[in-house]
């Protein structure tokens, strides 16, 4: 009887175990639906539009679009442990910006264009010299009768990494405030804009007689504080949604086409990227795409994320395209070339990487130095999850290659290297499991082509 009774007390012991890991299991995918529901409610009010639109007929127009460009004055030093830290924590070419900025400059200026589009992060962190000198630059095809629109990235404003190099360490240097961004790039946009936002740094101006560029800075600049990282995400406030929905209305009404230019994405570029890296989209992304759609507009500019990369979305039979430009100081250091003509917009796109010095391993440094940079963040981030060493070194060497095809555009699956889960130990493909979203996700294209495409405005 005694033995009955302890066999009973161990099985109602068990049952009581697995009734709490059910309770747990139930409560952490109850919490997972809740959460998941609660983060894909918009976090403001949107006016989608309603009222009775023209045609908005996408006018005959030749314009490029450079982004990313991260100009560095390098008198703000070369040298030192601080400096050498920076380089090679991240995948753009500092040392050439300044050089790839004049190549691109050149380029621009023999191509009988309308317009530039500049999406963001002009500078490495806002430095005022670093502004003033890019917009000098710019001041070059203004001056040639090119009209240049600009805005700005997380980097540029308010920025507290604003630094000089001396010796192993940094000393700060003037950044630029909002209203110093405005005027320091006044004939980039802002002094020609028939509409300025007072609360932010969006504004309105005229690229063709019936086409408005529609600036949007939806970076979190007023949030930057001494001694922290720029804030990397972005948002579009309530009092912006409500002046961009009286200034996208007016357009609907007038029938005036509204290209979008801002820094970050609004459409997923990969499937995943929100959640790896959800700060390289505006906060309520999907709410922001649909928000725009509802008005007609169906191209939008962005940068952010150093990608060549061009996606579409449906939105109640409106169709949109995020148009985002790689980096030019990353490898492939791109520009597009983009022209309307009867309704189809061409996009033709040229890489500088391998024009910049002929005759030398520019190229191969650069697409190596992508590779390496972003394979060290990812071990870095794996070994953190405690994988072994060799395990670390095999799936970074995946994702470096990821990467980089994701930022040339036009990933192509088959060329993607062989992964064996069989070279790694059990905890390294417990890990991996949990993480190949990433490797595959980065090389399936989504639609349409990237870097040469033609894609129609639907009217």
């Amino acid at each position: 009887m005694v033995k009955n009774t302890s066999v009973e007390k161990k099985r109602k012991a068990r049952k009581i175990v697995l009734l709490a890991i059910l309770v747990v299991i139930v409560g952490i995918v109850v919490y997972n639906l809740v959460s998941n529901y609660m983060d894909g409610l918009p976090k403001i009010n949107y006016e989608l539009y309603d009222g009775q639109k023209q045609a908005a007929v996408y006018p005959d127009a030749s314009f490029a679009v450079v982004s990313d460009l991260h100009f560095y004055d390098t008198s703000l030093g070369t040298e030192g442990a601080a400096f050498e830290e920076v380089l090679y924590s991240d995948r753009k070419l500092l040392l050439d910006s300044e050089a790839l900025l004049d190549y691109a400059i050149d380029e621009l200026l023999g191509a009988g264009l309308e317009f530039v589009l500049v999406s963001g992060d002009l500078t490495k962190d806002g430095e005022l010299i670093n502004h003033e000198r890019v917009a000098g630059k710019l001041q070059r095809l203004v001056d040639a009768g090119t009209k240049v629109f600009v805005v700005p990235g997380n980097h540029d404003v308010n920025n507290p990494l604003a630094v000089r190099y001396a010796g192993d360490g940094a000393e700060p240097v003037d950044n630029v405030s909002a209203s110093d961004f405005a005027r320091i790039y006044e004939n980039m946009g802002y002094g020609d804009a028939f509409l300025r936002d007072d609360a932010s740094l969006n504004y309105v101006a005229e690229a063709g007689q019936t086409l408005w560029v529609v600036g949007i800075d939806s970076c979190r600049s007023d949030e930057n504080v001494p001694g922290v990282e720029e804030v990397v995400g972005g948002r579009i406030t309530q009092e912006q949604e409500e002046w961009l929905a009286d200034v996208l209305g007016m357009a609907a009404e007038q029938g005036k086409a509204v290209i979008v230019l801002m820094h970050h994405g609004f459409i997923e570029h990969w499937d995943g990227q929100s959640k790896l890296h959800p700060d390289y989209l505006v906060e309520d992304y999907i709410h922001v795409g649909e928000f725009f759609a509802s008005y007609n507009v169906k191209l939008g500019f962005t940068g952010h994320y150093h990608a060549q990369d061009i996606t579409r979305s449906d939105f109640g039979g409106n169709a949109l395209c995020d148009i985002e430009t790689g980096s030019l100081v990353t490898a492939p250091c791109p520009i597009r070339y983009c022209n309307i003509r009867a309704g189809e917009l061409t996009v033709r796109t040229d890489t500088i990487v391998d024009r910049l010095y002929p005759g030398t391993d520019f190229a191969e440094n650069a697409h190596k130095f992508v590779k390496d940079t972003v394979m060290l963040e990812a071990w870095k981030t794996l070994k953190k999850y405690k994988a072994s060493d060799a395990d670390a070194d095999y799936i970074a060497d995946a994702v470096g290659d990821a990467f980089n095809a994701h930022y040339s555009g036009d990933e192509d699956a088959g060329l993607k290297p062989d992964f064996d889960t069989g070279e790694l130990g059990l905890w390294g493909k417990i890990i991996f499991s949990t993480q190949k979203y990433v490797i595959e996700g980065l090389w399936e294209d989504l639609p349409p082509a990237d870097n040469n495409v033609v894609i129609g405005l639907g009217q």
